[in-house]
């Protein structure tokens, strides 16, 4: 989606929201923005992190099968 964007269109979004918002509120605007993204990235790699630790391995997959032991057990 904003990879057709370019430059001219960046430039005419920021001409808009100076208009719009005012150059006191843009700072404001751009400092939540960002803050917002910075939560959303943390979010989603903590998700990721906690579905990769929740996988069982191929090692205890292997383990359990030639041991006849329980999944949870580790070498």
């Amino acid at each position: 989606m904003l990879q057709n964007i370019g430059v001219p269109g960046l430039i005419l979004i920021l001409v808009l929201a100076l208009i719009i918002f005012g150059p006191s509120k843009l700072p404001e605007i751009g400092r939540a923005f960002g803050n917002t993204l910075k939560e959303f990235k943390k979010a989603t790699r903590d998700l990721v992190n906690n579905e990769e630790e929740q996988k069982p391995t191929k090692e205890k997959v292997v383990l359990s099968a030639v041991d006849g032991s329980d999944v949870q057990k580790q070498a």
